[in-house]
């Protein structure tokens, strides 16, 4: 099972995450930074769908791991994408950080504007934990993600209010009981 660290950097954030999380196992919150978080796998960006990383916790992303990160996760929307990624769309790349390697872009906007009374963070976080499934399935050992730090998606100049920032049910990417049209 796949670990969450639901980072909330602020107080009201932190409330939230924990009436929200309260009785889920594989959800562990921390009331502050992703970067006082000491041990992930992983950390998600939901920045948009140019990569532009220079805005809220994007910003710190690419602080903590230098811009040699937004200038790969932007030549590889370039290559996979043709400069755009979907909304609702993910990648893993490597973070050149051997102890936090690897990060997943799932842009929660096109480009930035306010998404409260969306489905954004939905899908965006759904978004980053099948790309995560996904390069587990393919991924060695040594290589598998099993710690993610979550960001407070659509906190910044998304301006989706506290208590609404709930991924939903995403915490679980076992796959789901599809139910028969029959």
């Amino acid at each position: 099972m796949i670990k969450l660290i639901l980072s909330a950097p602020v107080p009201a954030m932190a409330v939230a995450f924990e009436h929200s999380f309260q009785n889920t196992e594989n959800v562990e919150i921390i009331p502050g930074p992703f970067e006082t978080i000491p041990e992930f796998d992983c950390m998600v960006s939901a920045a948009n769908s140019f990569g532009l990383m220079d805005g809220g916790v994007d910003a710190a992303i690419t602080a903590y791991f230098g811009p040699q990160l937004q200038e790969r996760v932007q030549q590889n929307i370039i290559r996979e994408y043709l400069g755009e990624q979907p909304v609702g769309t993910a990648f893993v790349i490597e973070t050149g950080n051997s102890k936090h390697p690897w990060l997943v872009h799932a842009p929660m906007m096109r480009v930035p504007l306010i998404i409260d009374g969306t489905d954004a963070v939905y899908n965006a976080t759904r978004a980053a934990l099948l790309a995560i499934f996904q390069h587990n399935k393919s991924a060695g050992e040594d290589r598998k993600i099993t710690s993610v730090a979550l960001p407070a998606m659509g906190a910044g100049c998304g301006q989706v209010p506290p208590g609404q920032r709930r991924p939903a049910n995403c915490t679980d990417i076992a796959p789901p009981d599809i139910p028969s049209s029959h």
